[in-house]
């Protein structure tokens, strides 16, 4: 867990991230369950930045993580 920490804290205040980064490096699910996550409001929706490139904003990510943490410390 605490590798995980560490790639979360390197990665930039702002900007994008992409699937194949967060899956398996930083998120530890597979790619359905992200998406049924999406559909379902339990992680945030990507931005589309063009017709084939999807990415989730890190500030976003940062905030969904800190939220797990915040619940399972409590």
């Amino acid at each position: 867990m605490t590798d995980t920490i560490s790639k979360i804290l390197q990665l930039p205040e702002s900007g994008y991230i992409r699937q194949a980064q967060l899956i398996p490096d930083i998120l530890p699910f597979s790619s359905a369950t992200l998406w049924r996550m999406v559909k379902t409001g339990t992680f945030p929706k990507p931005v589309k930045l063009s017709t084939r490139i999807t990415a989730w904003r890190i500030s976003d990510v940062k905030k969904w993580l800190e939220s797990l943490h915040n619940s399972s410390a409590a």
